[in-house]
């Protein structure tokens, strides 16, 4: 049972007859006690009259996936299986991150009909939106009182990464176009495929020079070369503790998926093969053997229920499950921070084995340096000190990885899913992949 506002409105009311009773000699408590005990009474057999809003049957219509930040149309079936309109309230029970209006929704709903309910969701987190259960309310035929039942129902909603990321993409193919030779630009470089034969022009590379079809055709003839196809690329993503840091309006984590899909993007228009690894010290999300136009859904729905995990993450373990993807992988981006020397030991001593078989790329969410004050105070000057030692402790460990055989890239995280992608266009055009 539940009491509407007209319940205690009612008892208000009583004061009026309690003051009249009172000035014509009647004991004031005692008019008060009654009124109480009326009103009580009216509550009670209202609640009883209420239809039961256990003869409710649910049905759920909803999207399975959307991209955060879209709004959703949650649609909820409401059938009347009894024999009496049921009139009230209901409230769908999801948890707050899903943007739920939390007015509770009027209903009205004839004998033996149906009546759909529209829940407009706007999700705030990615992953996993759940409602298990929706409460549906049924006034009494006064309005003072009702019968309340929790009807189960789940739902559920699995919000996906936004892939804002996904502006950059038209210029990054326009120029993998270029190197792929469907524009007048060729290239060439060791580890590249041959494309085709052309006359020789003054300035060309006389290395290019194909002697056999120059002796079949009478005249110089050159080899072009476009980019290699059929690479492997790996992306590994690390879900420990460093991924949890707050950078800009996000996780640390949610920049690297947004380069993890642009580069993903860029490789399979480029034919070559990509895998995703996300892991600290156990597998959180894994993506092998997927390509063409099924590669960019099977990476966003791997992605979406992952989230950070606040322990260390074991890399001796995150590479041998890289080998485990593949046996020649041909460039490793690995998403990770590591700001200081001393937490990067053990990814540091880890790395050159992996180094040795393929040309690795590790990506570096940061913020972006705050522009100072013009009139700076004492919390002002520490922060700028705190950001430039984070600086340079960031140049240290980049150094680091070059020695042991990476390649750093350290931007903010608008900035970080366009340089990794220019810096795979570039390898390809320089025929090191």
């Amino acid at each position: 049972m539940y009491l509407t506002g007209r319940a205690p409105l009612l008892v208000a009311l009583g004061a009026v007859p309690v003051v009249l009773l009172s000035l014509a000699g009647v004991d004031a408590w005692l008019a008060a006690a009654g009124w109480v005990v009326l009103c009580l009474v009216l509550v009670l057999a209202d609640a009883a009259a209420a239809p039961d809003p256990r003869r409710i049957t649910v049905m759920r219509r909803m999207p399975r996936r959307v991209l955060l930040g879209q709004p959703v149309r949650a649609e909820i079936v409401l059938r009347n299986t009894g024999d009496r309109a049921v009139r009230g309230r209901l409230r769908d029970a999801w948890q707050p991150t899903a943007g739920a209006p939390a007015d509770r929704v009027a209903i009205d709903i004839p004998p033996g009909e149906a009546r759909p309910i529209v829940i407009p969701l706007l999700p705030r987190r990615r992953g996993e939106l759940r409602s298990r259960f929706v409460v549906v309310r049924s006034d009494g035929p006064l309005r003072l009182a009702g019968r309340q039942a929790r009807i189960d129902e789940p739902g559920a909603i699995r919000v996906l990464p936004p892939f804002t990321a996904r502006r950059h993409l038209p210029s990054r193919l326009a120029r993998l176009r270029e190197l792929d030779g469907n524009t007048s630009v060729q290239v060439r470089g060791q580890g590249t495929e041959f494309d085709s034969l052309r006359e020789y022009v003054r300035g060309d590379d006389v290395r290019s020079i194909d002697w056999r079809a120059t002796a079949r055709a009478g005249t110089t003839m050159l080899r072009t070369w476009r980019p290699e196809r059929d690479r492997h690329v790996v992306i590994v993503i690390d879900t420990g503790r460093t991924a949890a840091a707050r950078v800009g309006d996000g996780v640390r984590m949610d920049a690297a998926m947004e380069a993890a899909l642009l580069l993903a993007a860029l490789a399979a228009r480029a034919g070559d093969h990509v895998h995703l690894l996300m892991f600290d010290r156990a597998i959180r999300a894994r993506v092998t053997r997927v390509d063409g136009p099924s590669l960019l859904p099977a990476l966003v729905d791997a992605m979406a229920p992952v989230e950070p995990q606040l322990i260390d993450t074991d890399w001796d373990a995150a590479f041998a499950q890289v080998r485990t993807l593949t046996s020649r992988p041909s460039l490793v981006v690995l998403l990770t921070a590591q700001d200081a020397a001393e937490a990067a030991r053990g990814f540091l001593g880890s790395l050159p084995a992996l180094a040795r078989g393929a040309h690795v790329l590790v990506g570096t969410v940061t913020d972006e340096p705050p522009s100072p004050p013009e009139r700076p105070d004492a919390v002002d000057v520490y922060r700028a000190a705190a950001v430039e030692r984070t600086a340079q402790d960031a140049a240290v460990v980049a150094a680091a990885i070059g020695r042991a055989g990476g390649e750093a890239i350290t931007a903010g995280p608008e900035d970080l899913p366009p340089r990794i992608a220019d810096r795979y266009l570039a390898l390809k055009a320089a025929g090191r992949l």
